[in-house]
């Protein structure tokens, strides 16, 4: 979109991402760390055991606190609807519960680490490594979490970067087995468990994070925060979807409606991310949120790298979701789906003001095939 072109993503966002994947590759070497370190494990001679316990001990504090940034700039970015109680209160908040709360847990297991560290000295050694343990079991915790609700899990570099950070731990935790004789007994069951995550993380990146309508499946609720509100709050009454019995209002195909919103930029000089907010009236009412990856392109445009379309209509039952396929100056094809086999093809034909930030224009949507 050429008034838009060489805008950059927004510093939340992009804080959210990197706080995210910073804290999983750091929170790997502390366990890789921890493993390790039992078996007075060290990169050289000089390197005695309180210096590695010292830096395993660092590294863990620096995780909570990217852990806690990771949070505050999520629940600042306004996109999803997290509160702050969704990053402690596990499966409570809207967005993606279980995936979320997988997040929490993770973080709870990490603050019951530091509290009782905190405390060792009155709590014991033996509770206290106890409790330690809970380190080892936040780690697949976080992994999940990471695949099912990261924005870049279908991304190469953060497959890659997942897929080295279980590899670290995997390959650690054979190391330990094998020159330890005291896990002489559990090595059998230590091993099936270490070959039967990274199984059933791949087997899930595949069925689930890595196909088209995760997003819906994940449980992103229809209300998207304070970018994106429910379209009911803005929709007239008579244009409500009702529910008597078996009949029920639908959103009539093909149509065509009005487009009213805004554009969101922010300048950065590696690439540009796009967030469009779109009321729609006439021919369907609800909303269209629309956010665009791309580099800054010859003669003002950009060149997409990612999309994301959520389109929340009166007549629909849930929010559709796709991308956009194609891309022209201020005109885009998308294609959404959701619920039910529902699926829709857009074509949208807009005017933006680059003073004011101000959209307008026309949508118009048939079935797809």
């Amino acid at each position: 979109m050429n008034v838009v072109a060489a805008a950059g993503p927004r510093a939340y966002w992009y804080l959210t991402r990197g706080t995210g994947a910073v804290a999983l590759v750091l929170l790997s070497a502390t366990v890789v760390l921890g493993i390790l370190g039992q078996l007075r494990f060290s990169a050289a001679p000089r390197w005695p055991r309180f210096a590695i316990e010292t830096i395993h001990r660092d590294v863990s504090l620096l995780v909570v606190v990217l852990i806690v940034l990771h949070v505050l700039t999520s629940v600042l970015d306004g996109f999803a609807p997290i509160r702050l109680t969704d990053a402690v209160i596990p499966f409570a908040g809207t967005y993606r519960p279980l995936w979320l709360g997988l997040g929490a847990l993770s973080f709870d297991l990490l603050l019951a680490i530091v509290v009782t560290s905190l405390v060792r000295r009155r709590l014991g050694y033996k509770r206290w490594r106890a409790i330690h343990w809970l380190a080892y079991a936040s780690w697949p915790v976080a992994v999940f979490h990471g695949l099912g609700t990261g924005s870049d899990s279908k991304q190469v570099w953060m497959l890659a970067l997942t897929v080295a950070c279980v590899a670290a731990v995997a390959g650690a935790v054979l190391v330990r087995i094998s020159r330890s004789d005291h896990e002489a007994p559990a090595r059998g069951p230590a091993i099936a468990l270490t070959l039967v995550v990274p199984l059933a993380l791949a087997v899930f990146t595949v069925i689930g994070p890595m196909r088209q309508g995760w997003s819906r499946r994940a449980g992103t609720p229809a209300s998207l925060g304070a970018s994106f509100a429910t379209a009911s709050a803005r929709v007239p009454a008579r244009a409500r979807p009702t529910q008597q019995g078996s009949n029920r209002t639908t959103l009539k195909t093909p149509f065509s409606a009005q487009i009213t919103g805004t554009v969101t930029q922010t300048q950065e000089p590696d690439g540009a991310i796009i967030d469009l907010a779109l009321n729609l009236a006439g021919g369907a009412h609800g909303q269209l949120r629309v956010r665009l990856a791309g580099t800054p392109s010859g003669g003002g445009g950009i060149s997409m790298t990612g999309s994301q379309v959520d389109l929340l209509a009166a007549g629909l039952p849930s929010v559709l979701d796709g991308k956009i396929i194609s891309l022209q100056g201020q005109q885009f094809d998308a294609h959404v789906s959701g619920a039910q086999g529902h699926a829709l093809d857009l074509h949208a034909n807009l005017n933006i003001d680059s003073g004011s930030g101000a959209v307008t224009g026309t949508l118009s949507a048939t079935s797809a095939q």
